[in-house]
């Protein structure tokens, strides 16, 4: 059974790890290397307060048997992970055990890893500089010392502090360097996913999607090397499901945070879970959903997290002009970090915008052109072209605007952002209607039609055809739509209609559903009759 247990362990099936650990354990009390085993096996199956237990005893094993240095980082991990969960009194306890250990132990690679709980001090008392020298140090006691997890969570430690200090390039390359380490292997199984999901966040904190992007496919493959993974599991669809998003995979986004919610409800992980829930609301706002977006947000909200700024654009989308001036505002004035200001102050400007506020949305402009300044990020250069084109063209700033706007689309179509570079072609036309290009104006909205049309952004659609002086139809159907129910109503299948629409069968089967939706029916064939009774034939 022990060597079950082990074998199991080696493979990183977890599920059987434990299970053979766990039975071994009842035959005959583990020896501390086999309880530190089946430890992280019930962490890695989501498991967090029984791998505590358990860790415990094997802090009891090795203190008892005289190996202070290996009861010291026993008692590290408890102290670090009571910390991360907020119970402080019991972190403080534990970690002041882990430095009595080591007293007269001289140099040792673990005096290096009590030195990121001082990282941690640090950062939280606002002393960046030192939080970054002090992760520094244990990286050299662990390069020292030949560690390689002890490496890997300083350097990653330093990197995401030096980001997020403003020390963007600098940070970078120490982040890239951790990932080299996570990715040759040998790291144990809980640094390797604290190390790919710490930068990974980083990565989107400074919104370096290059980056994000590739270090998500690795934490993918990682994840599903290991079929019964719960811990990391979730966040990893989360990460999956924000890129998904900005490439236009939306029904992919949607089914990531649901499963993403499943992992979540087994590894109780909350914040992860609002950020699932904000994603969620990001796409069925997109949509149209807006009762769906609705209940997304509040349950962000309850989860502790900040529903901004989709929860203002949801309310601007939705004609509550007050209501979302109002929220953006509050949001921005009571935030200070310059990143998270960033994801806010397109939206600041959008809104104050369309309510007629040209200064404040130029001023919005303006922070975030420094924002940018401080930050080599491709995606921020594209959410601040686009603002600035959008506020240079209610100004009546047209030719200046038509090169913003055009940088904003060309910089997201290489950032594979469909949605986004749509939505600036949008202005693009605009702006060419306005220096008398009509047949511009026609062609870019025509482009960003089609690609609206085959996200299912419906409101941009909807937009769009006002634009182009198209009301919706009979029912408040589009022009596309009343297409494809005209032939539902001939029997034709979505196979059949996409080829005749030279459409995908995909965004047929959602025209379909809106059909249904509008009309207020639940199938084909009284879709059809529907048509025939109304004469929409």
């Amino acid at each position: 059974m022990l060597d079950q247990g082990r074998e199991a362990y080696a493979r990183s099936a977890w599920a059987q790890a434990y299970d053979s650990l766990a039975r071994a354990d009842e035959l005959e009390p583990l020896a501390a290397d086999d309880l530190e085993l089946l430890a992280i096996s019930a962490y890695m199956l989501g498991r967090e307060d029984e791998w505590s237990r358990v860790l415990e005893r094997a802090y009891l094993r090795r203190s008892e048997a005289g190996e202070r240095r290996l009861a010291a980082r026993c008692a590290f991990w408890i102290g670090t992970q009571l910390a991360l969960r907020g119970e402080i009194g019991p972190a403080t306890g534990w970690l002041g055990r882990a430095q009595r250990l080591l007293e007269g132990e001289g140099d040792c690679v673990e005096q290096g890893y009590l030195l990121i709980p001082v990282v941690f001090q640090h950062e939280a008392e606002g002393d960046l500089e030192g939080a970054a020298a002090t992760a520094a140090a244990a990286a050299e006691t662990g390069e020292r010392f030949g560690d390689k997890d002890l490496f890997a969570l300083a350097v990653h430690a330093q990197g995401d502090i030096l980001v997020r200090g403003g020390k963007v390039r600098e940070g970078l390359g120490l982040l890239d360097e951790a990932m080299v380490a996570v990715t040759e292997g040998g790291l144990s199984p809980i640094v390797t996913g604290i190390v790919y999901c710490g930068v990974i966040l980083a990565c989107e904190h400074v919104y370096e999607l290059r980056r994000a992007k590739e270090w998500t496919a690795a934490l993918t493959r990682w994840c599903e090397q290991q079929p019964d993974l719960v811990a990391f599991n979730g966040r990893c669809l989360v990460h999956r499901a924000q890129i998904l998003q900005l490439q236009g995979a939306w029904p992919d986004a949607l089914a990531e945070t649901e499963r993403a919610d499943e992992r979540f409800e087994q590894a109780m992980n909350q914040a992860a879970a609002a950020r699932s829930a904000y994603l969620r609301g990001e796409v069925h706002r997109f949509r149209g959903e807006f009762a769906e977006a609705d209940e997304a947000y509040r349950r962000t909200s309850r989860l502790g997290s900040e529903p901004q700024p989709g929860l203002a654009l949801l309310r601007l989308a939705q004609g509550s002009r007050d209501a979302a001036v109002a929220a953006i505002r509050r949001v921005l004035g009571e935030t200070t970090e310059p990143m998270r200001r960033a994801g806010l102050l397109p939206a600041y400007a959008e809104i104050v915008l369309a309510a007629g506020k040209l200064d404040e949305a130029r001023g919005a402009c303006r922070e975030l052109e420094q924002i940018c300044a401080q930050c080599e990020s491709d995606m921020l250069q594209a959410m601040l072209a686009g603002a600035r084109g959008a506020v240079e063209l209610a100004a009546g700033e047209t030719a200046g605007a038509l090169v913003s706007l055009r940088q904003a689309s060309q910089a997201w179509q290489v950032l594979e952002a469909p949605y986004e570079a749509a939505r600036a072609r949008v202005l693009v036309g605009v702006a060419c209607r306005e220096l008398g290009d009509e047949e511009a104006f026609a062609l870019e909205l025509e482009a960003a039609r089609s690609a609206f049309e085959e996200l299912g952004a419906a409101p941009d659609v909807a937009a769009v055809d006002e634009l182009q002086g198209k009301a919706p139809g009979a029912h408040g159907l589009t022009a596309r739509e009343l297409e494809v129910l005209r032939l539902v109503a001939t029997g034709k299948s979505n196979r059949e209609i996409a080829s005749a629409l030279v459409i995908s069968e995909h965004t047929v089967a959602r025209h379909v559903q809106n059909i249904f939706r509008k009309l207020d029916v639940t199938s084909r064939t009284a879709a059809g009759a529907f048509a025939f009774e109304h004469d929409l034939l």
